[in-house]
């Protein structure tokens, strides 16, 4: 048989609730130890913000109106947050295809039949970074990919996907953790899954989505350096820490290459479901896969969609990361391990609103987004390379040994990039120009 390269979906004839489920489970590797504070001299060499020569900025952005709220006496943990994006068959400029995330931007409500001209160019694949309400040292992400297979019912995926993100952004922004008038308690804290039903509900309720489904993987993180993400589907993530993949996600998949998804099916296509014959099935964001973990200095996480994943083997993306965070001086290697810069804060501070990038005299080019950058680009090239297996190859010869897949895999490929980086309290914001 033909292998299938876009994803198919499962056309569902009413809801079920599985009752078993492994849990998604994360691969630890041994990693070197940071070392201890002594009277040797640094590792590192004096930080100088990154040559803005290297990249521009986006003009796209998914806020629009300065907020003036600003967090007193700093936090613990910073997120400096970047995306980079390309659609499938379109040529990747790393220069346009390019997203900083400002959290004292805001977050536009979403509007029922918003024009395709503002999304991103990143096709069927969507992402939204947004702070998680008023703290802007609280940050929520995630990315949606579009599944193909409703392409075949004249369904344009890429209108759930971008709109389920829409959704979330919106809801992270306007959640206010303040306890209700008269009560004792603050109201629940949002969970990475709960921000999931959010956008999936909303999009369920709007008329201009009429059909489609995506994947998810949607992330809370905590100004005390918690972790929290929900992924339902082949999208996914990866830790690393001190050149090391700490923690990585499991695909969610029903059969290959057909991912669990998020769904909103027309009653046409239930009705002839239940004249003849489909799955019985309908994933909800509870069957997503919750993972909660600790986060310290100089961590670097990957969110992405499965053009990512099919096209770069985690090997490869610690690698690609490793270097550069080596050569921009974030990461150096010690007698006693890797060692992560204490000054990584001058390498992911966005420049000032009031100076020359505003203008768009000079790019903005940040430690995040110059990751962001590498890694998509590395993954456009190994999607187009007809010679080299990548694991969408490899997946193809363990479930079909007789096709003759070779290469990478051509798709939408989208990553949000987040270097964590701690600042004590209290402490003077740092001035870079970049």
């Amino acid at each position: 048989m033909a292998v299938n390269a876009g994803r198919l979906l499962w056309v569902p004839c009413r809801p079920t609730l599985r009752s078993v489920r492994p849990m998604a489970s994360h691969r630890s590797l041994p990693i070197g130890r940071a070392a201890s504070t002594s009277s040797r001299p640094s590792p590192f060499p004096p930080t100088h913000a990154l040559n803005g020569d290297q990249c521009c900025s986006s003009t796209r952005s998914f806020s629009t109106t300065p907020a003036t709220q600003s967090a007193p006496g700093g936090p613990r943990f910073n997120y400096n947050v970047a995306a980079s994006y390309i659609a499938k068959g379109h040529q990747y400029d790393p220069s346009t295809h390019v997203f900083h995330f400002n959290p004292y931007n805001r977050v536009q409500p979403p509007k029922p039949g918003r024009s395709k001209s503002s999304r991103p160019e990143s096709g069927q694949d969507a992402f939204f970074v947004s702070r998680l309400g008023p703290n802007p040292n609280e940050v929520a992400l995630g990315v949606a990919d579009g599944v193909g297979g409703w392409m075949d019912s004249g369904v344009d995926p890429a209108d759930f996907s971008h709109a389920f993100c829409d959704y979330m952004a919106a809801s992270a922004h306007e959640y206010r953790p303040k306890a209700e008038s008269g009560a004792a308690s603050k109201t629940p804290a949002l969970t990475a899954r709960q921000l999931m039903q959010d956008g999936y509900s909303a999009v369920c309720h709007d008329a201009s989505i009429k059909a489609g489904g995506s994947t998810a993987i949607v992330a809370l993180l905590t100004e005390n350096g918690t972790l929290e993400v929900a992924n339902l589907g082949d999208s996914g993530y990866i830790l690393l820490r001190l050149n090391g993949v700490h923690a990585a996600s499991e695909p969610q998949t029903h059969a290959f290459n057909t991912p669990y998804q998020l769904s909103v099916v027309p009653p046409s296509m239930l009705l002839r479901a239940a004249a003849f014959g489909g799955a019985q099935l309908m994933d909800q964001p509870r069957d997503a896969e919750v993972t909660r973990l600790g986060l310290r200095h100089g961590d670097v996480i990957i969110f992405a969609s499965d053009g990512l994943w099919d096209n770069l083997f985690n090997q490869d993306i610690l690698r690609i990361i490793s270097r550069t965070m080596k050569n921009a001086g974030a990461w150096a290697s010690t007698e006693a391990g890797i060692q992560v810069n204490p000054e990584l804060t001058q390498l992911t501070r966005l420049p000032e609103a009031s100076g020359e990038a505003k203008g768009g005299k000079k790019p903005i080019v940040t430690l995040q987004s110059l990751i962001a950058m590498e890694i998509v680009g590395a993954a456009k090239s190994a999607s187009l390379n007809s010679k080299l297996d990548g694991p969408f190859a490899k997946e193809v010869s363990k479930y079909y040994p007789h096709e003759k897949w070779h290469g990478g895999k051509e798709d939408d490929i989208c990553a949000v990039v987040v270097v964590v980086s701690e600042e004590a309290q209290g402490a003077a914001p740092i001035k870079v120009k970049l």
